[in-house]
């Protein structure tokens, strides 16, 4: 079985204006597309579509823009569109997704990493799947020339709102290891000067995906989607205490391109 969790570290390290730091514990799904509806099957504590301890929705991902949309698709054919887009065609590929699921009900997800292999079993592509609390989405696509070894590294544009402390006309800094064992992802903020100037990781060990280790985790880390809209808004008040430069989601609406879901202000 391919599909896992990971028991993990987050960190955010701003270092400018003010700095400001702070981490918390995680767990994170990582699941083989394909495997979904076996582990719907199989696990008793993880659904696919339907109420339980957890849920992974597919509408709570990727889909293309449209006045309705397509729920006749999984998330595997949704993401298979978004791909051609960007000229790949995946066919039979493997494709894996590190994510949060929904949590008694509740869903929340600030990134999402989707890892793609070919046919042959060689990484093809990386797409993150950055969300804010607007509930809109953003992906952003790293292609088989931006691999390192058995990394993914590129840098571009942000011109997505994710957070009010952050200008819209930044940089996202990528470096993502294609997970194994361990976990390592990094991605860095560049302000337009090119300065960076804020830090984000996320790192972790593998650990079986079974009900036990479910269950242990939903304990050690109770109601993790709620968890992680708490601490937003938690780190937010800390931040306006500081008198970090806040920017309104309306004042530079130019400069928010590509989102899905947008948001009418």
């Amino acid at each position: 079985m391919n599909s896992c969790l990971y028991k993990a570290n987050v960190v955010h390290y701003r270092l400018s204006p003010r700095e400001h730091f702070f981490q918390y514990r995680i767990f994170l799904f990582y699941l083989d597309l394909d495997e979904i509806d076996g582990l719907n099957r199989r696990l008793r504590l993880l659904s696919r579509n339907r109420f339980n301890l957890f849920n992974f929705r597919d509408r709570d991902h990727l889909q293309l823009p449209a006045e309705k949309p397509d729920t006749s698709k999984d998330i595997r054919q949704h993401l298979t569109d978004y791909l051609l887009t960007q000229n790949i065609t995946i066919g039979k590929g493997r494709i894996q997704l590190l994510t949060n699921c929904c949590t008694l009900g509740y869903q929340f997800n600030p990134v999402s990493f989707y890892f793609c292999y070919d046919e042959q079993g060689h990484p093809l592509c990386s797409v993150v799947e950055v969300g804010n609390t607007f509930r809109e989405m953003k992906p952003y696509f790293m292609g088989r020339d931006t691999l390192q070894g058995q990394k993914f590294r590129r840098r571009m544009p942000k011109y997505f709102y994710v957070s009010p402390f952050i200008d819209m006309d930044t940089h996202f800094d990528f470096s993502l290891d294609i997970p194994n064992d361990r976990l390592r992802i990094r991605i860095d903020d560049h302000d337009a000067e090119g300065n960076r100037f804020f830090i984000s990781t996320l790192t972790g060990n593998r650990r079986r995906l079974n009900d036990a280790n479910l269950l242990r985790y939903f304990f050690s880390i109770p109601l993790i989607t709620l968890k992680v809209i708490g601490l937003i808004h938690w780190e937010a008040l800390r931040l306006w205490w500081k008198r970090i430069p806040f920017h309104k989601k309306d004042a530079h609406r130019d400069m928010q391109r590509g989102a899905y879901r947008e948001y009418k202000i």
